[in-house]
């Protein structure tokens, strides 16, 4: 089912679905695995190039020493552009911790005070997808079998993805749109 909110179309399992990022069970999988790097906005591509000294620090030496600023995206179908991938799997700007857990040395950065971008919004939005067409935005949840831990956790914790994903979701949309997904939630809840 879809739920329209102004000139977006939210499908329903981001209501019904439950979902907690269990990273201690993953290790971070979703900046390691899968055939194409994040979604980043030009905005964002902006800001990341500005910053790119800053965060140079936290990546790997051996992918700080190669990327620049203008080959940490490459571009797909449509004109939308990707975060780059080390040799076609992890995300350019995974490192990894003692335990193997893969940490994004933007937000390495961010955390450290050294720039004032966090990460792409489609990394914080994960497992929520959104797709920019003309007349509207659709906002999907993203199924992965990477994540069985996490929705497992969820169950156990009743957290829908919405509500876990509370600070992207005002980051990107406001905090007025978070307030109608909980109205929306509610009203879903009574229907049921």
């Amino acid at each position: 089912m879809l739920v329209e909110l102004n000139d977006k179309l939210i499908s329903s399992e981001i209501f019904e679905r439950k979902f907690i990022c269990d990273i201690s069970a993953c290790k971070g999988a979703c900046c390691v695995k899968g055939d194409a790097g994040a979604p980043i906005e030009p905005d964002e591509i902006i800001k990341i190039a500005n910053d790119l000294d800053k965060i140079k620090p936290f990546m790997r030496p051996e992918l700080a020493s190669k990327i620049s600023k203008n080959n940490f995206y490459y571009s797909i179908y449509e004109g939308e552009q990707m975060v780059s991938l080390n040799k076609g799997k992890e995300c350019v700007f995974v490192t990894f911790d003692s335990n193997g857990t893969s940490k994004c040395s933007i937000e390495m950065a961010f955390r450290e005070g050294k720039t004032s971008f966090l990460k792409p919004i489609s990394c914080h939005l994960y497992p929520i997808r959104v797709k920019s067409f003309d007349e509207f935005e659709a906002i999907n949840y993203e199924e992965w079998d990477i994540c069985k831990k996490a929705c497992e956790l969820g169950e156990n914790h009743n957290v829908p993805v919405f509500k876990f994903l509370k600070e992207p979701l005002i980051r990107a949309f406001g905090n007025d749109f978070y307030k109608e997904l909980e109205v929306i939630s509610n009203e879903l809840e009574k229907n049921t």
